[in-house]
């Protein structure tokens, strides 16, 4: 993957998520800077996303620890480097468990 490529796909992922934010009920605050997805939740806990170009990985910082996701062409989806998990429905479970949001992403 370029790194034309990771950028875009990076944004494309930004965009999606917060276009799924945008319907939830709930009082949650998001922003995107420099690179940076911060997602806030009422409990006043945090969902940081950055991407990470020189590795070529999506990382999710979480109540839970640190995650690293790469690319993973079959799955059409970031996968978790260390657990193989997937990365949007990783994301689904800790909006639920953290931030106690009802929350679906396709």
């Amino acid at each position: 993957m370029t790194e034309s490529e990771f950028n875009e796909s990076i944004d494309a992922v930004f965009t999606a998520l917060e276009s799924a934010l945008d319907k939830i009920d709930d009082d949650l605050d998001y922003e995107t800077t420099g690179g940076v997805l911060t997602v806030e939740f009422e409990n006043d806990s945090k969902l940081v996303l950055s991407r990470q170009p020189a590795m070529c990985q999506l990382w999710l910082a979480t109540r839970a620890g640190g995650f690293h996701f790469a690319w993973d062409e079959g799955a059409g989806d970031w996968r978790d480097t260390r657990h193989g998990r997937l990365f949007r429905p990783f994301v689904v479970e800790q909006m639920q468990s953290q931030g106690r949001v009802d929350f679906a992403w396709n």
